[in-house]
């Protein structure tokens, strides 16, 4: 092989790169050539990823239910991904933000559009056999979707949505604010006002490492980032129209999927059936009765009055009166 000039100025390149570690390039050199080439299923930890699935019963839909979830985990890490992207990127422009929100918001579609493996892929009756063995785990204790929650708003938008006014007025800390986080009252016994045995392991998981990054969220989460380019008169329509469709896509095409399935699994008459993690999924999931928007200020005031509604309406009358109180 002849050694032209351009495989020259990378044998100058690599020698520069590797003379801060104290050894000469030949070493490297001899690294890489007693290496083995590299695999596929190394590359990716194929054997492992495949072992992750380990089921509770012998109900084969459980293995469905289990790789479904860990698959939606992961998109949670890609949307995390970009946005740890965003808040610590110094130089950042409106080429780059908006192409990152395009980025999550595909992982968002490509989530709701797959729900259909759930709410059409198991067997009913297997499935409301099976999920009995994975009391008191639930989806609700996805630290990673909470994460998504708190690095794309103001926390304040995340408050019971009957206190964020009185937190707004009294300028809550972000503990304060925490502890009064819409999300709680998803997992809370209606009848006693405890917090069911979900929630309680949970908050002792995560509750440091949430308001941590909640704490280190507040100048530099999404919101924060599209107001500081549109003060800076930079040309924020793209953003703005990828914050909106971020919105919905978290806000009110997810959760509602998802509240699809619960209906099509769940709902019978004349008592729906109970989730894991002992959590109010009627009115946890439906985004009418939470009213969780990101992004307040991007929408008129009927737009949030309807936030969610006729999503919920088509959903009851799918699946008829099994579904409707």
């Amino acid at each position: 092989m002849d050694i032209n000039e351009e495989i020259n100025q990378r044998i100058d390149l690599l020698a520069k790169k590797y003379h801060a570690s104290g050894q000469e390039l030949v070493a490297y050199l001899d690294g890489l050539l007693y290496a083995d080439y590299n695999t596929y299923w190394d590359y990716i930890h194929l054997d492992t990823l495949l072992s992750l699935q380990t089921p509770k019963t012998q109900f084969p839909d459980e293995e469905i239910f289990i790789m479904y979830h860990q698959i939606t985990e992961l998109y949670f890490k890609l949307s995390l991904h970009e946005m740890r992207q965003l808040s610590e990127k110094e130089d950042l422009t409106v080429d780059f933000f908006e192409a990152r929100l395009k980025r999550i918001n595909r992982y968002f579609s490509a989530l709701t559009h797959s729900f259909g493996v759930m709410e059409k892929g198991m067997d009913r009756e297997d499935f409301l056999k099976f999920r009995m063995s994975l009391i008191p785990a639930s989806g609700f204790q996805s630290a990673q979707y909470r994460k998504i929650e708190i690095c794309a708003t103001d926390m304040i938008n995340l408050v019971n949505k009957d206190l964020r006014e009185e937190m707004r007025v009294n300028d809550a800390g972000i503990e304060e604010m925490y502890d009064k986080i819409y999300w709680k009252w998803g997992a809370t016994i209606d009848k006693t006002g405890e917090k069911t045995l979900t929630l309680r392991q949970f908050e002792r998981k995560y509750t440091e490492e949430l308001i941590r990054l909640a704490n280190n969220a507040k100048g530099v989460n999404l919101w924060q980032l599209y107001k500081r380019f549109k003060e800076e008169g930079k040309n924020h329509e793209g953003i703005e129209e990828q914050l909106k469709a971020l919105d919905l896509n978290v806000n009110v095409n997810w959760p509602l999927q998802h509240y699809r399935t619960s209906v099509a699994y769940l709902a019978q008459r004349p008592h729906d059936v109970s989730s894991t993690g002992g959590t109010n999924w009627q009115k946890y999931l439906p985004p009418r009765f939470q009213k969780r928007i990101f992004y307040p200020e991007l929408w008129t005031g009927k737009e949030k009055e309807e936030w969610g509604k006729k999503w919920v309406t088509d959903v009851l009358s799918e699946y008829g009166p099994k579904a409707n109180k």
